[in-house]
């Protein structure tokens, strides 16, 4: 075999090469534009299925909104009152002294009044000083200390006992007396249930009257309340420093009150 013959085979195995290179690259240019294609068409099936849940969230639907009240009545369990005692003096010590001894035997009168001693709070604990304002001065000419306690009342037969007490030994300032439950929530579900029946019955009346079934409930929102406002007492009403009669506390009955809005899809 001479030179040339040689030379023309190399020749010929380059090319085959080459061509074999050419395949390859092809094929997987091929490969990759199918999975291209591929992807392209889980996107497209998957944009199209999202698109069915978001029209069907924003399309409008033919629906109602009814309003219902459910209301309770009951007796409260549990009443609550602030009993305080400020103490004045030319410096701090002697006031705090005197606010501490007053503070300290309406604690154990109430102890003795059958309050347990988880039901009894110190509330404030302050000490501020006493201003004389002249000729443009301010001049110190004593000191305010001033404390309070909360109490919570189980036994609500107690409770004129226990203002009457509080008053006879020392307290000066009483108020914020209010009544409410030890344990609310019972009574607010059952204010729901009745606010979600007066709701249903009357959307019930009014799919009857536009001649439209009621599909199905597609917003609730609720708002409810429970508690009567505070009663105030003055220190006169509870007979301190003039000896006048405990004060007949009256506890009523508090309402609860729930609000329901009910929308329901009609057709």
């Amino acid at each position: 075999m001479d030179e040339q013959t040689h030379e023309s085979n190399n020749a010929y195995k380059v090319c085959c090469q080459k061509s074999g290179l050419i395949k390859l690259v092809a094929g997987l240019f091929a490969v990759l534009i199918i999975i291209t294609a591929v992807f392209m068409l889980f996107a497209a099936l998957n944009k199209l299925k999202e698109s069915r849940y978001i029209g069907q969230d924003v399309e409008k639907k033919n629906s109602i909104t009814i309003s219902g009240l459910g209301k309770i009545e009951a007796k409260p369990d549990i009443g609550v009152v602030s009993l305080g005692v400020v103490s004045q003096g030319a410096t701090v010590s002697p006031a705090q002294i005197d606010n501490t001894e007053k503070m300290n035997k309406i604690v154990q009168a109430m102890k003795d009044l059958g309050i347990d001693e988880k039901d009894l709070k110190t509330a404030n604990y302050s000490i501020y000083p006493r201003y004389n304002y002249e000729s443009g001065k301010q001049n110190i000419i004593g000191y305010e200390v001033s404390q309070s306690l909360e109490v919570k009342i189980r036994d609500l037969n107690k409770a004129s006992s226990i203002l009457g007490k509080a008053a006879e030994l020392g307290a000066n300032q009483v108020g914020s007396l209010s009544f409410t439950f030890d344990d609310p929530e019972g009574l607010k579900v059952e204010a729901r249930e009745k606010a979600i029946k007066n709701a249903r019955e009357k959307a019930t009346t009014l799919a009857n009257q536009l001649e439209v079934d009621l599909v199905r409930i597609i917003n609730f929102s609720e708002s409810s309340n429970g508690y009567e406002p505070p009663v105030y007492y003055s220190t006169k009403e509870l007979g301190i420093g003039g000896g006048g009669a405990t004060p007949d506390v009256q506890v009523g009955q508090n309402e609860i009150t729930a609000n329901v809005s009910i929308t329901y899809e009609i057709q």
